[in-house]
């Protein structure tokens, strides 16, 4: 019998040390060179910046030109992983806590000067007496002409219990006004607005996650459980673009059975890897619930809308939300400035990523492009449903959203009808309540005149343009002078008129418009409930969790559900 050739088990041991110590050589090898590159790619970067700062014919801002190199270098990487100086860190506290101290009051640019565009109810601003549309002249006796938006808020904010004098132009009134405002600490509540809609149905509208966002969802389902007898739900997530992953896995557990998996981390260090578990009892985890999402939805949100959705505890309408996958952590570094950046992507229950973009992996151009369809990967929730990843989270009832027209889009982006209002205010001392305005044919007659006569309201019609381009090509193969007549008559037809458009675009522009009246005078709970009474997403919402068999038939598989099929993604 032939004796079998191989390594003695002595030979084998030491073809395994000699591996391992090949392996460890390797990889410290590897993390020796990394270190080298590391340090002298910085020591290039000093002594570039030293010449640059003795030589270069002007002088240089140090500060500027090191905050510029940070920003680019981080570019290359993703739109989260941010560099926060000292300076900037009021603002990122606000984000994450809701609060600042300051005087309540969102603000915009209007020309050479700041504009006052919403008041918030309640806030110093408005107690004080500023007004939408007010001009911001000076502040403390300092001229705010040609001085940026994020100068004057800073100029605005300050200690609680200080003063600022702030000098206004209002329109109507010829006198400036100077106005005294007592700064406080402002607290913006996540959720703007709660309340039924029918006899059945109640919503909870909840814009951001910051600290206490689950606390105020739970008062306010509490609320509207005791006091209105809901029987259904709506949490309207639209717009949301996230904040604290804490507070998502308590608003997620509020609806959750305790230790339900919510959301999980994975990242380049695996120590800090992490499933997150609901910690609580829920509060309800058998009311009929619907989440609204859009396009803006994201992190979160996201969060949320997923692990409700995986857990079948919940149908989801909108639009496929925005796909941020991403966990940041924030790092202190020197000289009270941070770090946020990206230290992990995170899952939900059904283990798929929601993040549509690979950062990592670019385009010749430097830019990053979604994730193609064809890349998607199956999941299923709980009760076996099909999901897909790759691509933010995809409604079970798809609602496409309102396309405005261009004439629509050129009020918007100009502030037309932020301006019209401005007028309209000053001049009308009160409108109908929000459950009652309407716009009347006068006030809209009044409104195209006022458009009409704006020397610089500028905008192109999309067929105009398509027109347009067509004329040149039959110019090009000399088919124009065949046609001549036809395409002059063609051309004087689809030439933008600012006064037809605006009668053909008359139902989404009088939504607008009577939204931002409604807010100069009922702020920003008028103009929500102004919008409940012609939301079509809230509308759909209430019919499917009114109609039960559609509602069991979605989250048991039985009824079809838009978002495993690759159709609606």
């Amino acid at each position: 019998m032939a004796r079998r050739r191989g390594l003695t088990p002595k030979g084998w041991l030491i073809a395994i040390l000699v591996s391992v110590v090949v392996s460890v050589s390797f990889v410290a090898a590897t993390t020796d060179r990394r270190n080298f590159e590391i340090v002298k790619n910085l020591d290039i970067f000093y002594s570039l910046f030293r010449e640059l700062n003795s030589y270069y014919v002007d002088e240089t801002d140090p500060q500027k030109l090191i905050k510029t190199g940070i920003d680019a270098m981080l570019e290359t990487l993703d739109p989260y992983t941010t560099f926060i100086p000292e300076e900037e860190m009021a603002d990122f506290r606000f984000m994450t806590t809701g609060e600042y101290a300051g005087i309540g009051a969102l603000i915009t640019k209007r020309g050479d000067y700041v504009v006052i565009s919403e008041p918030y109810e309640g806030m110093p601003a408005q107690e004080a007496g500023l007004k939408a549309g007010d001009r911001i002249l000076k502040i403390d006796g300092v001229s705010m002409q040609k001085v940026e938006t994020p100068d004057v808020s800073e100029k605005l904010k300050g200690a609680a219990g200080t003063e600022v004098k702030v000098l206004v132009q209002r329109p109507g009134i010829d006198k400036e006004l100077e106005i005294t405002i007592l700064r406080r600490v402002i607290q913006i509540n996540p959720v703007p607005y709660y309340g039924m809609i029918d006899e059945n149905t109640g919503i909870i509208i909840l814009n951001n996650f910051t600290q206490n966002s689950a606390r105020e969802v739970e008062k306010a389902y509490n609320d509207l459980k005791k006091n209105s007898n809901m029987s259904n739900l709506v949490l309207d997530l639209r717009g949301n673009p996230g904040g604290l992953m804490d507070e998502s896995v308590k608003i997620a557990n509020l609806f959750l059975p305790r230790s339900s998996e919510v959301v999980s981390t994975r990242g380049k260090v695996s120590q800090w890897d992490k499933t997150y578990r609901a910690p609580r009892e829920p509060i309800d985890t058998i009311m009929p619930l619907a989440v609204l999402i859009s396009r803006g939805s994201a992190s979160a949100s996201e969060i949320v809308a997923g692990a409700l959705q995986d857990h079948d505890r919940a149908i989801v309408l909108g639009q496929r939300s925005f796909g941020k996958g991403l966990v940041q952590t924030t790092r202190s570094l020197a000289y009270n400035s941070s770090l946020k950046v990206t230290t992990a992507k995170y899952y939900i229950p059904s283990g798929r990523c929601i993040q549509a973009v690979d950062y990592a992996k670019r385009n010749e151009d430097g830019s990053v492009a979604m994730i193609p369809d064809s890349l998607m990967k199956e999941f299923h929730t709980k009760g076996g449903r099909v999901v897909l990843d790759g691509g933010g989270i995809s409604p079970d009832v798809t609602i496409e959203p309102d396309k405005f027209s261009n004439i629509t889009i050129a009020l918007m982006m100009q502030q037309t009808i932020f301006d019209f209002a401005t007028e309209f205010a000053a001049t009308t001392p009160a409108i109908a309540s929000p459950e009652n305005f309407e716009i009347s044919e006068e006030l809209y007659k009044n409104f195209i005149a006022y458009v009409t006569k704006l020397e610089d309201f500028k905008y192109d019609s999309e067929s105009n343009n398509l027109f347009q381009k067509l004329k040149e090509a039959a110019e090009k193969e000399a088919y124009f002078e065949l046609g001549e007549e036809a395409f002059s008559e063609l051309e004087g037809v689809l030439k933008p008129n600012v006064s037809r458009s605006l009668t053909i675009a008359k139902a989404e522009v009088s939504e607008l418009l009577a939204m931002e009246l409604v807010r100069r005078y009922y702020y920003q709970r008028g103009a929500i409930l102004y919008n409940l009474r012609f939301d079509e997403e809230i509308g759909k919402a209430v019919e499917t969790l009114g109609n039960s068999a559609e509602y069991n038939g979605m989250l048991n598989g039985t009824v079809l559900s838009h978002a495993g099929d690759r159709r609606y993604n």
